[in-house]
């Protein structure tokens, strides 16, 4: 299994008080999420805290506190290093982590009532993008503390094919939600990258298997998404080197860093990779 498939997930958050926006206004969960790529999780939090208090129904506020929460753990416990988007054995050698409990706790309570409000809402509209999106979200974020912090390779596993699962009804009734593509298009990419009889058992399970259109998913969200184009080009600089395109991967970390300067991650990569040329 692949380290950078399940990190995907960690940032798959969107937001928007009727609909997913593609607007230019900034709203609290715009500020929220940059905090993020800039690893400013104390005035992340700050941001979803307010929209979760303004739009209380709206599940995308405790899903979004929840991406927090999580890629702040990412980052104490060293999760998102360099080794882990190159090398299939550092990943599956991994140690297990030991997390905080009490953000472990703060985690799984957003999960819960993120879950709660879009089951709410689906039952009263069953194309609810907002409430398709959150379990898009939810499902990827437990697939990421199932994989990258507890060790559960296969419980990760059944959480992707879920969120893939939520962001394909997303795109059924949206079909210019191009932020949903993230979700569907690493999967794809990844999973297409690995050996046939590996691809065919996931295939068999309800995981797509298809590297090319993997990226030119993940190009649409870079190029017309709205929270996730940045996501997206971080994920395409994973698959550039993957592919052995460096060239191509230092240059959208350098878009990167000069868009969040406060993310060392970008910084450190592009060292990386310039030393290994």
């Amino acid at each position: 299994m692949v380290a950078a498939f399940i990190v995907c997930c960690w940032a798959c958050a969107v937001a928007g008080e009727k609909d997913i926006p593609r607007a230019s206004s900034v709203s609290p969960l715009d500020r929220g999420y940059s905090g993020l790529y800039n690893l400013d999780f104390t005035g992340a939090q700050k941001e979803f805290a307010g929209w979760e208090t303004e739009h209380p129904d709206d599940p995308l506020g405790p899903v979004s506190e929840a991406a927090g929460y999580l890629f702040s753990e990412f980052h104490r416990l060293g999760v998102l290093e360099a080794q882990f988007y190159e090398d299939d054995k550092a990943f599956v050698d991994r140690p297990k982590l030991t997390p905080n409990s009490a953000v472990r706790d703060r985690f799984e309570a957003a999960i819960e009532r993120s879950e709660r409000l879009a089951r709410e809402r689906l039952a009263k509209d069953g194309e609810d993008r907002n409430a398709l999106f959150a379990l898009t979200l939810a499902s990827g974020l437990h697939a990421d503390y199932a994989a990258l912090i507890e060790k559960r390779n296969l419980a990760s596993l059944r959480f992707t094919k879920d969120a893939t699962a939520a962001a394909q009804q997303l795109l059924e009734v949206c079909h210019d939600c191009y932020d949903a593509l993230l979700a569907t298009g690493f999967s794809k990419y990844i999973i297409g990258s690995l050996s046939a009889p590996v691809r065919w058992i996931l295939r068999m399970g309800g995981l797509p298997a298809d590297k090319q259109g993997g990226i030119a998913d993940l190009r649409t969200t870079a190029e017309r998404g709205h929270y996730l184009a940045p996501f997206a080009r971080i994920l395409l600089a994973i698959a550039y080197v993957r592919e052995k395109d460096r060239l191509q991967a230092v240059e959208l970390l350098n878009g990167l860093h000069e868009d969040f300067p406060g993310n060392t991650l970008f910084s450190r990569e592009i060292a990386h990779l310039e030393a290994a040329r």
